[in-house]
């Protein structure tokens, strides 16, 4: 395997076009990645799936698409302005900046809030902390995740705003609406993907830490005495997603809870889901909270609108509960390319493994030759054909066997090629990416052949 997987992964996604430095040609902007044509596949994919799973075939869970902006009170009522913050610590000699929590679990073995000021600061007077070049550093500051921007066109009556921390706030303030409008009963869901924002402290690792990033949220409101059953449920339901949809090595996964002081300040309890990046170690790829009353609480109070809810039934009013799946798209993605990720040394390729139904390109079709005319014209009919259903990629370049080399570094499951017995027999040859072995289709059935394959 590669001896550094991290820079082996970041590689092979700008050569192949996973994801690209953002803004690449003005220097590249720190800890932004866009997503290149093969890349936006396999996100689209990942989205797909998660909608489908997550909404479609839920029918308590009712998906919406929130703005990225919301008004500033959201961020005031959530804690976000106060509470959403980190230590920073700077280098005396170098001047480099870092997250001080981590100093401080790194070099005394001990949790801290990341926004426990005091103690922080009394470990440095103590001469205890110093930063990882060895130098001195100065006293800790809190510094606030959230991205402030400005609304309006008049100097004067521009209202400050923040780009959303979390995304997860949207559900939060549309509760009501739902309600209103969905009519459901307790327990139900909101999902949603959306975008956050933060000015982060520590970046870098690539996709795993950045100031814009996916999320995926499901918010499950419950009855305050039903929230340990259901977020027990929910833990179990999020931990089999990774295995059985996204094809994940069960191996390589595990459940890390917080530690009290670890816990953000809305939550009762909280687990991560971690997948073991190699060479970098285990980190999360989605936490799930139980969080209470905490937000709805904090809503109807700042707001002044009641957000409980009523039971038909029994006439009960309560402030429901909330089990939180809160997933990190560019994390999962990553997450989905580092287990993929094979080389066979044997034939000398690399090879993503990723499920079909993940895959960026469904299947690769090939004219053996391009200057046949009758079989480039058969290739494109095929291609046509399938590229109505799925997305398919098409290659006329080089030797077929580099070819076939270059689909299984995207991860294609199934390459087809027109060849000469094409014209004569009316059958392609389709070649697997994981075992190499070809057989002959008939091309009326290839359609067909690609469909139950990926059921």
């Amino acid at each position: 395997m590669a001896e550094n997987m991290l820079e082996t992964i970041t590689s092979l996604s700008k050569r192949r076009g996973f994801v690209y430095q953002n803004s690449e040609i003005y220097g590249g902007m720190s800890a932004l990645y866009d997503y290149g044509p093969l890349g936006a596949e396999l996100r689209n994919n990942l989205h797909d799936l998660w909608w489908k799973k997550m909404v479609h075939q839920r029918a308590d869970v009712y998906g919406i698409d929130g703005r990225n902006i919301l008004h500033p009170k959201v961020w005031e009522a959530s804690g976000h302005i106060k509470g959403f913050a980190d230590a920073l610590v700077e280098d005396k000699v170098t001047h480099e900046r870092f997250a001080a929590d981590k100093l401080v679990e790194d070099q005394l073995g001990v949790s801290v809030k990341s926004n426990d000021i005091e103690t922080i600061n009394t470990y440095i007077k103590e001469g205890k902390l110093k930063s990882p070049h060895g130098n001195p550093i100065t006293e800790a500051k809190n510094i606030n995740q959230l991205m402030a921007a400005e609304i309006g066109t008049v100097e004067g009556d521009k209202m400050k705003v923040y780009l959303k921390g979390e995304s997860c706030q949207n559900i939060y303030v549309n509760y009501k609406q739902v309600l209103d409008s969905m009519h459901p009963k307790i327990p139900f869901g909101i999902a949603q993907i959306g975008r956050a924002f933060r000015n982060e402290i520590t970046l870098g690792q690539f996709l795993f830490r950045q100031r814009e990033f996916d999320q995926a949220d499901v918010q499950y409101f419950v009855h305050p005495s039903e929230a340990s059953r259901y977020y027990e449920e929910w833990k179990e339901i999020r931990w089999n997603y990774y295995i059985n949809e996204l094809g994940i090595n069960e191996e390589r996964l595990r459940w890390q809870q917080h530690s009290e002081d670890e816990r953000a300040f809305y939550a009762r309890d909280a687990w991560d889901i971690q997948y073991n990046f190699e060479g970098m170690g285990f980190k999360e790829i989605e936490g799930l909270h139980d969080r209470s009353n905490y937000d709805l609480t904090q809503h109807q109070k700042f707001s002044g609108v009641d957000l409980s809810y009523t039971n038909p039934q029994t006439k009960e009013s309560f402030i429901p509960f909330i089990v939180e799946c809160s997933g990190g798209f560019d994390r999962s993605f990553l997450a989905v390319l580092f287990d993929a990720y094979y080389e066979d040394e044997v034939n000398d390729r690399i090879v993503l493994k990723l499920k079909p139904t993940l895959a960026p390109y469904k299947a690769a079709v090939f004219p053996l030759v391009k200057n046949k005319e009758d079989i480039v014209t058969k290739a494109k009919e095929i291609f046509n054909k399938l590229s109505d259903d799925y997305s398919v990629a098409w290659d006329d370049r080089g030797n077929i066997g580099k070819r076939y080399y270059s689909q299984d570094e995207i991860g294609t499951p199934w390459c087809i090629t027109v060849d000469y017995e094409t014209l004569e027999e009316g059958s392609v040859t389709v070649r697997d990416r994981d075992t190499m072995e070809q057989i002959r289709v008939s091309v009326k059935e290839i359609g067909e052949f690609v469909q139950d394959k990926l059921r």
